[in-house]
């Protein structure tokens, strides 16, 4: 007898005790409410959402420009990053994401996404103490000049003209296809130029540097060079079509 009384007292205690902490979790019951989607402030979150479908994850091997690459952040700075990730770039495939742009993002996660990838993936001795050409250009290009210094710097990979370069049985692709400059920018080849691309091999400003005399590019020369590459777009990109009477 006083063991059955033993055990009611037992199993009074434990459903009281799952009234006071475990009902919220009891079956039928929703279980923690989900954050709305403008509460999200965690950048792996936000970045994953919007940013490496294009960018990559982690920044890197993406379609769109790398942006774990820590000399792109630092020519950037968050600012910008803060800016352009607001407002998008016009005339390329980068949208806006800020609410009073037609985006998703509020003020404070677009300033999340931006100071996290520079917290994250930033360096700062990525310059190796020298100071690289400006972000954007406020010169005017050249485009004679800039077939020069294209030459010199960047034959090495991309052929003279810029059609490529065989190596072995990989050809390195042209960077003048008119087909490829439709969808980049004069900034995005600009910044490509001085940042480079290190998943793919590709050198910033300062690396490269062994057909001109061991030095970095100038700020001029990637503008022109920007200018020479830019010259080789066209009306209407795309394979050519004839009419047909059939």
């Amino acid at each position: 007898m006083k063991s059955r009384r033993f055990h009611v007292s037992t199993m009074i205690l434990c459903a009281a005790a799952f009234l006071c902490t475990g009902c919220k979790y009891a079956p039928g019951r929703p279980g923690p409410e989900a954050p709305r989607p403008s509460q999200v402030v965690s950048f792996p979150d936000l970045y994953n959402q919007n940013c490496a479908a294009c960018h990559g994850e982690n920044g890197k091997d993406g379609a769109a420009i790398s942006l774990g690459n820590p000399v792109y952040l630092s020519i950037v700075g968050v600012d910008k990053l803060e800016q352009v990730t607001a407002n998008g770039i016009q005339g390329t495939l980068m949208p806006p994401f800020a609410k009073n742009q037609g985006g998703m993002l509020t003020d404070q996660q677009i300033s999340v996404i931006a100071q996290g990838m520079v917290s994250a993936w930033g360096n700062s001795n990525a310059l190796a103490g020298q100071n690289p050409p400006a972000y954007a250009s406020t010169a005017a290009g050249n485009i004679e000049s800039g077939q020069q210094s294209f030459t010199v710097f960047c034959a090495n990979c991309h052929g003279a003209d810029g059609t490529g370069v065989q190596h072995g049985n990989i050809n390195s692709g042209s960077i003048v296809d008119p087909a490829y400059l439709a969808l980049v920018s004069d900034q995005g080849l600009r910044s490509l130029i001085i940042a480079g691309q290190p998943g793919q091999g590709m050198p910033d400003w300062k690396s490269d540097v062994t057909g001109a005399g061991s030095r970095p590019m100038t700020d001029q020369e990637v503008t022109d060079i920007v200018a020479w590459l830019g010259s080789h777009r066209i009306a209407a990109p795309g394979q050519p079509y004839t009419h047909s009477t059939d």
